[in-house]
């Protein structure tokens, strides 16, 4: 056995416990998942503030075009971020 063959078995294994069986997470992998799914639902809440934002500027023409009112989007616009 090669030394990179002994990094990968002792990889499996910690302090001498058995590998998880497929599907259960550490402390770590959880809190990564955690972390990772509250950067994409601030991702999400970002992108839509800048939708809303870009429904401020746009012109009347423009809204015409998209279907709605000045008054629509102002409303849809200052909505806070978290609605």
């Amino acid at each position: 056995m090669n030394t990179i063959e002994t990094f990968r078995r002792s990889g499996t294994q910690l302090l001498g416990q058995p590998a998880r069986p497929s599907g259960q997470r550490g402390f770590a992998g959880r809190v990564v998942q955690v972390v990772s799914s509250l950067a994409k639902w601030i991702d999400h809440l970002l992108e839509r503030r800048r939708g809303r934002l870009a429904l401020l500027d746009m012109t009347d023409d423009q809204l015409k075009d998209i279907g709605t009112s000045r008054c629509d989007a102002h409303r849809e616009g200052i909505k806070p971020l978290w609605e």
